[in-house]
């Protein structure tokens, strides 16, 4: 099964399909390889479209799509029709050892008409190109405009162009969504999704039930996207988890992330829009119980912090694990900086209410700044960053000793929660990190991470991203 796999929804649109109108529903199976629009069906007063890759196998039809229609034909006489009609051809009486690798993704409304803008180029070679895409809302541009009146300028013209949004229903635009196992060891697999929409109440007892179990993705009530754990309370190797990556990529940008909850627990070790190939820049990561973010380079040898003082950098944070950069010196340690601020991270953070990240990698170099809840300066919410005003970031990396473009280039934005793995595993009998002044070993009672994790799925309750928007901006010059 491919590791690439994107929102097939997107692709669906590229057939000469009808205008939908409400009440529709959507199903789409979202697995690797070339899409084909097989069944459309009207009796809801709106279609049904099923999509579905001809070229996987019928022993990898999802028990999902086995779930949805059993839980149809107790709740919804009509659609369990309809869907034993148009489930015909996939469903299957003796689901595979794979099935448990499909999950369900609810969200309102049709599909978005896929594409997203940007200045970089997708993994499959396409180059988004303009400030915006056809149809799709999940993307768009913004300048700073003068007000008017006056006839002069009032504030500082951004340097900043938006150039790629993800938020509301159409967050999950423009990503892609890795199958598979984690690249970090982590006990997680990284399910094949499907997507089911839905307008009026024609899919909100199907949610509401399958939530509770097998929904990995949604966006809720309050437009905010969710990404989460499976829960199963226990499993006999692996959980189910989430990671997406941007279509676009990008050399240089500010990144901006708002979040209102971020995963937490013994056990967890979130990643947050972290920017792997060609150098590695890690915005928000830690494990476990951490309050504190730790902000992390990996790079190629050559690149160092000029010092570990936080004042002779001017940073918020402090340094941590020395001033080389370099994975392979540093056993992929990198070099890190540890914000000061116990509500930076985990539960501090999600306590708080959350808050905004944004990383800015320009000429000057690389800094990562963070604003809790309520305090985002207005140019940012205005969305006319000025980060020349926005006082000492939390992290710092200057070019003087680190050439941001010799050293990190070609880069996507990433989300991705994983279970142990190469940190939280080998840090699971460790204390005296902020917020975890007893190891996870000593609050469990569990020896090691993966026991605790595989026989504990009550635990991953507060595992989950809740992502308000990420807005990605480019340089105007």
């Amino acid at each position: 099964m491919s590791c690439e796999n994107t929102f097939i929804y997107q692709q669906v649109n590229s057939f000469d399909t009808p205008n939908l109108s409400p009440p529709e529903v959507v199903l789409t199976l979202l697995s690797g390889g070339k899409v084909f629009l097989e069944e459309q069906m009207t009796d809801l007063g709106g279609p049904i479209i099923i999509a579905r890759d001809r070229a996987a196998s019928a022993t990898l039809v999802p028990r999902a799509v086995q779930t949805i229609h059993k839980a149809a034909v107790r709740h919804t006489k009509n659609l369990a029709r309809d869907l034993r009609v148009a489930f015909s051809g996939i469903l299957v009486t003796q689901p595979s050892a794979s099935d448990s690798q499909h999950v369900i993704y609810c969200r309102p409304g049709r599909p978005g008409l896929g594409g997203v803008a940007g200045n970089g180029t997708s993994p499959n070679g396409a180059s988004p190109s303009g400030t915006s895409s056809a149809g799709s809302s999940s993307t768009k541009s913004s300048s700073s405009v003068a007000p008017t009146g006056s006839g002069t300028s009032s504030a500082p013209s951004s340097p900043w162009k938006l150039t790629e949004s993800h938020s509301g229903n159409n967050f999950f635009d423009g990503w892609d969504f890795t199958v598979g196992g984690d690249p970090t060891h982590g006990i997680v697999d990284f399910p094949i999704l499907i997507a089911l929409y839905g307008h009026s109440n024609d899919l909100q007892g199907l949610c509401s039930l399958l939530i509770k179990t097998l929904v990995l993705l949604e966006v809720n009530g309050n437009g905010n996207a969710v990404m989460r754990v499976e829960t199963t309370p226990n499993v006999a190797n692996t959980r189910q988890s989430i990671r997406i990556t941007t279509h676009s990529s990008f050399n240089g940008g500010l990144v901006v992330m708002s979040a209102v909850h971020m995963p937490t627990g013994c056990g967890t070790w979130p990643i947050g829009p972290d920017w792997p190939a060609g150098g590695e820049i890690d915005i928000v990561e830690a494990v476990h119980d951490y309050t504190n973010n730790q902000m992390t380079i990996h790079t190629n040898p050559g690149c160092t912090l000029p010092t570990a003082n936080a004042q002779a950098l001017s940073i918020s944070g402090s340094v941590i694990g020395g001033t080389d950069c370099a994975a392979l010196t540093t056993g992929n340690q990198g070099c890190g900086i540890r914000a000061n601020s116990n509500v930076s991270f985990g539960a501090g953070f999600n306590k708080n209410g959350g808050g905004t990240y944004a990383m800015q990698w320009d000429s000057s170099g690389i800094a990562v700044y963070f604003f809790p809840k309520g305090s985002e300066p207005a140019d940012l919410t205005n969305e006319t960053p000025l980060p020349n005003t926005w006082g000492n970031p939390l992290a710092r990396w200057p070019a003087s000793n680190c050439n941001p473009f010799q050293f990190f280039n070609n880069h996507h934005a990433i989300f991705d929660t994983t279970l142990c793995g190469d940190w939280a595993g080998s840090v699971w009998s460790v204390s005296g990190i902020p917020g975890q002044e007893q190891s996870c070993a000593e609050r469990t009672g569990v020896s090691t991470c993966e026991a605790f994790v595989r026989g504990n799925g009550a635990a991953m309750a507060e595992a989950y991203w809740e992502v308000e928007y990420v807005k990605i901006y480019q340089n105007k010059s």
